[in-house]
């Protein structure tokens, strides 16, 4: 079990840096890809299998389609990578942010107490769909609600952008 973790996890930050590094934006959606299935590995490992099927489903299918439809449609050939350039600046603001989120997350993980298996106090229900359900409709009902609330606003305002009629103004 525990070289199958390690052996995701090199895989999961191999591919993920892959995405980073690869100048196709197809292949960097196909490592994406792989990156994503390498993390519903690690849920299952963790016993959370509906957020396994959950990753795979939304993130896996429907996100990468999205992104592959964005990619496609704006059609970046090789002579549009020849145009772009790089300033100094920007790749020095990069490496001082990427810099700074490396510091933050080491001083965040390091008073972190990593707990070991313990038979007498393990739950095989923890991550299952019925336990999740229960939280989520107990002790976080109203950021539920409001989240639904304003998923409905999103799905109303993208409905009335995208229907124009004839005489109305464009925004």
């Amino acid at each position: 079990m525990e070289s199958l973790f390690f052996f995701l996890a090199s895989l999961t930050l191999l591919c993920a840096l892959m995405v980073v590094i690869s100048k196709n934006p197809v292949h960097s959606v196909l490592f994406l890809i792989i990156t994503f299935f390498t993390i519903s590995g690690h849920y299952v490992l963790l016993n959370a299998q509906f957020l396994a099927v959950v990753n795979i489903i939304v993130y896996a299918g429907a996100i990468m389609v999205l992104f592959l439809f964005v990619i496609m449609f704006l059609n970046m050939s090789k002579q549009g990578d020849a145009k772009i350039k790089t300033s100094t600046v920007s790749k020095f603001a990069g490496a001082i942010a990427g810099g700074l989120l490396f510091v933050v997350l080491i001083a965040a993980l390091k008073d972190a107490n990593v707990v070991g298996y313990n038979p007498d106090t393990y739950d095989s229900q923890i991550g299952m769909v019925e336990s999740l359900g229960q939280v989520l409709f107990t002790e976080y009902l109203l950021p539920f609600e409001l989240a639904s609330v304003l998923f409905l606003v999103a799905m109303v305002g993208a409905v009335m952008l995208g229907k124009r009629e004839e005489g109305e103004s464009n925004f």
